[in-house]
This record gives structure tokens, C-alpha cells and sequence, in this order.
């Protein structure tokens, strides 16, 4: 498993392909990259866009019908009394109809009320845009009482002046905006959003305790696939689905060790007895007289010991080391050190070392990883004169180089030498020390690690393997 990837974005020839499509189609896969790519925050978006859209048809509903209609009602009746206080006006004798309806009006319609003879109309004013009372009071002051009229809906917050124009007088009356229009629509506004934002609170904290199991497992399964070691208080939890799952991965990971336990053991139990075997070859041969034929047989049973040791390495895959903070930089060295005796493949050869971030300290089995290191050196010093190693750590990847100035690999092949026992015949030939169990061994301890191994042409001529893992 490759923990190095790169985020999936679509390809320009996948633009021009939905291009070709249909331009609607094209638009869904421009929005579909602007979308969220978190399930929380795609599930947030299922809760709030319904809730947004079903809102916005209730205020629109709310407005359009039921405060409209409250408002023209309101504005109807005040009208209406209007009208009949200016007909008493007109009837009654006019001693005695002044102060009379001055005091109905006040008593039981709840308007104020005032006649000046004499008086003009003031200058009409622009009506407010948008403004359903003004525009629904005017309408039905036209329609019932059909008289010069001028009216203020904006001048007091809390009263409608309205003034029209009589035979002798002008009337002045003054109305409450309770009077003329539905002034309760905040309420309904100020529940609206209350109860919206109690519902979004319940749906945010009911969705983060419902993707949390589903974090916890996704953690869990990226540790187990990176080597570590999963959480211990990891448990099934959450909806059934995610339980379901849950379970599923712990008898995946129950079945993947107990495997790996019995192959190892039984690797373990072979391997005992082939030493066996090997140590009485050896004690037959102390026994014998020395001579050229006795070399060569203490040669090929180090040959055999050494095979043997590399084919457990690569089937245990060390995984039973456990993880610890390793200074790469300190393997590194340890690496290099060879090339000044004790490791043939290095003795006499240039390794150089380059590390771009000091200290450079990251979690890792430490012995597994310095042997896939080695094997990377090791296979670039049997065919090259000069390797150099570079060291850095970015994005949360450590990057490790290994680069030679051999004859390298061609590219069709760079991927057929991580096969266990495949050897290039052409360029890097088979010789003795060489059990062709290398790059494999380091490539599978690597993916042990969760990273993975590339190979690629060098700038000094040969061959360049890369390795990286997530840190």
C-alpha cells in the first residue's frame, strides 16, 4: 500500500471530454470540484440546504400571502372609518360634529383626529420602493374616499399620518401601524431563525458524534496499514453500519496476524532445521583435512546461511519490531560506515550522504528500516563505484534517495526486480552474495511502513531508488 498520493483531481482531457459532453455536464463536474470532499461537512450540507431552501419558501409564503392579506385587511377597516367619520363630518351640524367625532374617534376606532379650515396639503412625497403599506393604504384611500389625501408611513416610527383634503378643512388623522399593517412579522422572523439555530446546533453536535466512530476507524486502519500499532481504546462504536464495519476490520486485522503469526512460525520451524543440518555440515567439515575442495564447501554453506537469513527476512518482513523514534540520520552514518570495512559490497566504495533536515527523528522499526536502506545501498555499491544518499522531510513524507553511477536498469524492468529471485541478467548480472531477495525485502518493509519504492535514472548516470514513507 502506497501511503503517497496525490489528491484526485480531474484531468484536463477529462474537461475537455465533458466539454464534449454537454455544457450542463461540464457545469455538475466544475461544481462537483468546488464541493466539500469531508463526509461531515457533505452531511452538514444535506442537513442545512434543505432546511435553507424549505425556510425560504415558508418566508416567502409567509410575506406574499398571509402578511399581504393581514396588511390590506388592517388597512381596509382603518380606511373604512375614515370614511364614515368624514361623512358624519359632512351630515351632522357643524357646531356640534368637531368635537363630537374628535371623541369617537378616540374613544372607540383608537384614532386621532383634528380638522383645519383653511389648511393645504403639503407637498406630495416620493413613496417608499418596496413599501407594501404605503402602496396597499394609498390604493384603498383612492378606492373608498376618492379625495385629495397625502400620507406619511416613514415620518413616525410608531403612527401613520394621514391628511385629506375636505370642502372647508383638512382632516388630520393619525393610526397606530398596528392599525394599518400586520406589525408582528418579526416574531415570526425571530422564531424562525431561533428554532434554525437550535436545530442546526442539535444536527452539527448529533453529526460529529456520528462521524467520530468513522474517524476513529479510518485512524485505526491507517495505523494498522503503516505497521503501527491501533489505538487501545478502539472499539466498534457508533451507528450499525459503522459497528458493522468496525467489527469487520478487527477480524480482517485478527485474520491478517494470526496469518502472518503461522507463516512466520512455521518459516521459524524450518529454518531451525536447516541450521541444524547446517551446523553438523560444518562440524563434519572442521573434521576434515583442510584443503581447496573443503574452502569451497565452507563457502557454499555460508552461501546457504546467508540465503537463509535473507529468505526469513523477507517472509517475517520484520514485523514483529516494534515502533520507535529513529534518527535517520544516525542510520544513514551507520550505513556509510560500512564502506570503510566490514561489508564487502561497500569496502573501497564512495557513499555520500546528504540530509536536507537535521535532526531528522520520525517513527519507525528501526532495524527493519536500516536493513532496507542497506539493501538499497548494498545493491547500488555491487554495480557502482559512487552512491549517494539524500534525506529530507516535507509535507509529512520522508524522502530517502539512493543513487548510483552503475549501469542502472532499463525502465521496462524497474518494476520486475522487486519480484522476489528476479535478477537483469544484462546490466546487473547474477553473482555470488547475491540471493536476488534484496529490493523485495526493502520494498515489503517499506509498505510495512505504509510508503512504498520507485525507481528512476539517476543524475550521476545510473540507477536512483526512492523511498517514502509517511511520517
Amino acid at each position: 500500500m502506497s501511503a503517497v498520493s496525490d489528491t484526485a483531481r480531474p484531468l484536463p482531457e477529462e474537461h475537455a471530454k465533458a466539454e464534449r459532453q454537454g455544457p450542463l455536464k461540464w457545469l455538475l463536474a466544475r461544481f462537483g470540484e468546488q464541493m466539500p470532499k469531508g463526509l461531515y461537512a457533505r452531511a452538514l450540507i444535506i442537513i442545512i440546504a434543505p432546511m435553507v431552501l424549505l425556510q425560504s419558501v415558508l418566508t416567502f409564503v409567509f410575506l406574499e400571502r398571509h402578511w399581504q392579506t393581514v396588511t390590506h385587511r388592517l388597512s381596509t377597516g382603518t380606511v373604512q372609518n375614515i370614511a364614515m367619520l368624514i361623512d358624519m363630518y359632512e351630515e351632522l351640524p357643524k357646531q356640534h360634529n368637531v368635537a363630537m367625532l374628535t371623541g369617537l374617534a378616540a374613544k372607540n376606532l383608537g384614532l386621532r383626529v383634528r380638522f383645519a379650515p383653511g389648511e393645504d396639503l403639503p407637498q406630495v412625497r416620493s413613496k417608499p420602493f418596496f413599501d407594501l403599506l404605503d402602496t396597499t393604504l394609498s390604493d384603498e384611500l383612492e378606492r373608498r374616499i376618492g379625495r385629495p389625501f397625502w400620507i406619511d408611513t416613514v415620518g413616525r416610527s410608531d403612527f401613520v399620518d394621514i391628511r385629506i383634503k375636505l370642502e372647508d378643512a383638512v382632516m388630520h388623522v393619525l393610526a397606530r401601524r398596528s392599525q394599518t399593517y400586520a406589525s408582528n412579522s418579526h416574531i415570526f422572523i425571530v422564531w424562525m431563525l431561533g428554532t434554525s439555530v437550535v436545530l442546526l446546533t442539535v444536527a452539527i453536535l448529533f453529526l460529529r458524534n456520528q462521524i467520530r466512530p468513522i474517524l476513529r476507524l479510518a485512524y485505526a486502519a491507517e495505523s494498522f496499514g503503516k505497521g503501527r500499532p491501533m489505538p487501545e481504546d478502539f472499539k466498534p462504536r457508533g451507528a450499525r453500519e459503522v459497528r458493522q464495519a468496525a467489527h469487520a476490520f478487527v477480524e480482517m486485522r485478527d485474520r491478517i496476524e494470526r496469518h502472518v503469526e503461522q507463516r512466520t512460525l512455521m518459516l521459524a520451524g524450518v529454518s531451525h532445521d536447516l541450521r541444524t543440518i547446517l551446523t553438523r555440515f560444518r562440524l563434519q567439515l572442521a573434521m576434515m583435512e583442510e584443503g581447496s575442495e573443503l574452502e569451497a564447501m565452507r563457502a557454499d554453506i555460508d552461501e546457504m546461511q546467508a540465503m537463509l537469513e535473507d529468505y526469513m527476512a523477507f517472509a517475517k518482513g520484520d514485523s514483529g519490531e516494534a515502533i520507535g523514534y529513529v534518527d535517520i540520520g544516525e542510520i544513514l552514518n551507520e550505513v556509510s560506515s560500512q564502506a570503510h570495512g566490514g561489508k564487502a559490497d561497500l569496502e573501497g566504495k564512495t557513499v555520500d550522504v546528504r540530509m536536507e533536515n537535521k535532526p531528522l527523528v520520525v517513527r519507525a522499526r528501526r532495524h527493519a528500516f536500516k536493513r532496507a536502506i542497506s539493501n538499497l545501498v548494498n545493491n547500488a555499491a555491487r554495480f557502482a563505484d559512487t552512491v549517494r544518499i539524500t534525506a529530507a522531510k516535507s509535507d509529512g513524507i520522508l524522502t530517502i534517495e539512493v543513487e548510483d553511477d552503475g549501469p542502472g536498469i532499463p525502465e521496462d524492468e524497474r518494476e520486475l526486480v522487486f519480484r522476489p529471485f528476479y535478477r537483469v541478467d544484462r546490466a546487473r548480472n547474477q553473482d555470488s552474495g547475491s540471493t536476488g531477495l534484496g529490493l523485495a525485502i526493502a520494498r515489503d518493509i517499506t509498505r510495512i511502513h505504509g510508503g512504498d519504492i520507485t525507481l528512476d535514472q539517476s543524475s550521476l548516470g545510473g540507477l536512483k531508488a526512492v523511498l517514502k514513507v509517511p511520517v
